[in-house]
This record gives structure tokens, sequence and C-alpha cells, in this order.
């Protein structure tokens, strides 16, 4: 029989990752994590979500991360819902209805980016972690005591590396959630979404560090970064038939912005790229000593900003279980808990709510559209429904949901 080390395999140094190691080293417990990316290349990522809700901010303050994040960021208390088709506000909602629910009443934009950057460093210092920068993870085994994941190292060997579990933090095409048969269920909406980055101040027409603009043709967000130089993002839905490299042209790109605020000058573009938007929840989040974790467990439109942050609200709970068990305080029945809690906030919040805003933005009906701008407005206008609203969309309630499930 193999004996295995006492530690923690975590394959991916995402936000998922690398906050799943922290708590865990940060409690005594010994972590390997295993990432493909190198020192040279690390930071040579595709911009993804940043807005960091204040439940999540909790979170990172708990293991010191929050303190390396807020010179980064932008604190933005207020968000907006707009109307693109009459080019008017909506409602104005504002996190310090949540002056007595945290110690955090707004959200931190702060890309992901910056947030790995942060939590590697830290990671690189923390004894109890073994990093393993510049490994490709591509298969593994268990039996009841432990795991064996095999990996090609920074040097190009293969090599195994053993633990007690492993956990995939490994994104959407995790190789652990395929190699142990968890299907992946949902669906893939037929339009990509293009995101232009801009050099260009919003704020002098009105505009919230975060905006939800509903149009019945053509949606958007958009979203206000910290620099330098300062960043806005602006994402629109594209036609499925629609040429990408047509799609990306810098002349179809100021022809789109053009059309969202028209100034007669050009904009200054930073970026762009397109994305597919899939709404997915594994089956299964655990199957005997494998875990899945963030974008592994769960995939949703990014409206909401809903994706990282329920994914880090994995991290922790599952930390939390791992730490108990390791105390002697808990059992292993504790994970199929980890999987009951966070697969019905994936469900039931998750999922539902992020459908639920794109529906929201895209609605076509005109009776329709003027009911969901006139709950909104009563919504934002009186302070209760408006702390409530926050609540669940701040990930409060889901987390007081999970905490409730047994």
């Amino acid at each position: 029989m193999p004996t295995y080390p006492d530690r923690i395999v975590v394959i991916g140094a995402g936000p998922v990752g690398l906050c799943l190691a922290l708590v865990l080293a940060q409690a005594g417990l010994k972590v390997c994590l295993v990432e493909a990316l190198g020192d040279d290349n690390f930071l040579e990522q595709i911009p993804r979500a940043g807005t960091n809700h204040p439940a999540t901010l909790e979170m990172y303050d708990r293991i010191g991360l929050y303190e390396k994040l807020k010179p980064r960021g932008i604190v933005a208390p207020v968000f907006h819902y707009w109307d693109r088709h009459e080019g008017r506000l909506i409602a104005a909602f504002d996190h310090a209805h949540l002056k007595n629910d945290t110690r955090f009443p707004y959200v931190l934009q702060c890309e992901r980016i910056k947030i790995v950057e942060e939590a590697l460093k830290m990671a690189k210092v923390e004894p109890n972690i073994d990093l393993r920068l510049a490994t490709e993870f591509f298969s593994f085994e268990q039996d009841a005591d432990g795991v064996v994941a095999h990996v090609v190292n920074a040097d190009g060997a293969k090599e195994t590396v053993a633990g007690r579990y492993i956990v995939s933090a490994e994104g959407a095409r995790s190789i652990v959630r395929k190699a142990i048969g968890i299907a992946f269920e949902g669906f893939t909406y037929d339009d990509r979404t293009l995101n232009i980055e801009v050099a260009y101040d919003f704020r002098q027409h009105g505009y919230a560090e975060r905006n939800y603009i509903s149009d019945p043709t053509e949606w958007s967000n958009l979203f206000h970064w910290k620099g330098p130089p300062d960043r806005w993002r602006v994402h629109f839905p594209t036609d499925p038939k629609a040429d990408e490299a047509g799609l990306l042209r810098p002349e179809a790109l100021q022809a789109q912005l053009q059309k969202f605020l028209p100034t007669g000058k050009p904009f200054e573009i930073v970026g762009c790229n397109l994305y597919v938007v899939h709404q997915r929840v594994a089956e299964k989040f655990r199957v005997g000593r494998a875990i899945l974790a963030g974008d592994a467990a769960h995939v949703n439109s990014p409206i909401g900003a809903m994706g990282m942050n329920s994914g880090v609200h994995d991290a922790f709970n599952l930390a939390d279980k791992l730490i108990a068990m390791a105390r002697g305080e808990a059992d292993e029945e504790v994970l199929d808990r980890y999987e009951r809690q966070r697969r019905h906030v994936a469900v039931a919040h998750t999922q539902a709510q992020t459908i639920r805003n794109k529906r929201l933005l895209s609605e076509r009906d005109p009776a329709v559209r003027k009911r969901n701008h006139d709950e909104l407005r009563r919504t934002a206008d009186d302070p209760e429904l408006a702390r409530k609203f926050l609540l669940r969309t701040a990930l409060f309630e889901s987390l007081r949901e999970a905490d409730a499930i047994a």
C-alpha cells in the first residue's frame, strides 16, 4: 500500500487555487500548488473578471490579501442600471445600505490578474506551500488513502506529486473533472461577447464605476479599472454569424464605440477580445478524494460579477472543511456538505442570478422592460428593499443560505 504525504494537491494558481492554498497553509496544512504558467509568462493572461464583492473582500482580508489589493483597485460603492434605448439612468444602488452588515460596504474594482499577482507573491514566501510553476498536470489516480498526480515539471521531466486530496481549481476545462466522469450540465449562449478596453473617462457622462446597460438589441456593461492608464471595459453581444476577424478590426471597434457613445473623436483602444459565455454546473463537486472548485465546478455569464467571487467562496468553504478534518474536528462526510452547500449556491444563486441579469438587460418586450425598470427604481429608492437587493447581489444571501445547509 502506497504511503501518501500529508498534504493537499491543488491544480491551478488562479484566484481560487491561490486562495485555497493560502487559507490551508496559514492554518498549518501542507499544500502542493501546481500551475502550468511560469514566472516568465504568468502575467500574460487575457483580461478577465475583477469586480470583488463585499463578501469576498472579507475573505481576502482574512488571509492578508485585501491590504495588498486595495491600493491597486478602485473602491466603488455605487453601481448603475441604464436604459441605453432611452439614454437615461434607471437606478443607482449604493452599498452604503450594507454599512451595518459588513466592514466593506463597496465593491473593489481590481482585476483578476492583479489578484493572482499579489496572491502568488504571498504563496512564494509561505513555507507550507510547495509551489510548482511551469508544471503541466495531465492525469491522476486515487485510492482510499490518497491521490497521485502526474505532471511534467519545469525541466520537462515527468514526475508524480502525491497527497491526501486533489482539488481542481484549473478552470472550465478541468482535467480532473473529465477524468472522474462528472457531467458539466448546462448550455452555451449562441452569441459571443465582445470586450473592448478603452482609455477614456466615462464618468464625465454620468456613469458610475460599474454600469449595467439595458437595450433590446444591444445591451452593454461598462466597468472602470485602475491604471496607469485608467481603463474602461465595455461589453457588447455580437451576431453569432459574424466573422471574428471582422469584429476585431480597429475600424469596427471604433464604430461600435461611437454607436455606444458618439464623441466624434477616435477612442484610445488598449485591448479587445471575444469570448463565449457558458452557463454550466458540474453534476457533482466531489468523487472520492478528488474535489472541484471555481470554474472547474461552475461557469456562468459575467453579468453581475458572480463567477470569480463564487469560486473564491468555494475555496474558503472547502479550506475550512479540510482544516477541520486535519484537526480531528470533522470526518470526511464534511466534504459531502461542501458539495451540498456550494452546488446549491451555484444552481440557485450564481446560475439563476446571472441568467436573470442577462435576460433583464436584453429584454425586448416593451411592457416587460417597463415593468423591470420600474421595479429597479422602486427597489433602489426604498432603503430596506435596496439593502435586501444588495445582500443578494453582494453574495451575502448565498453564503447565509449555504451555511444553513447541513
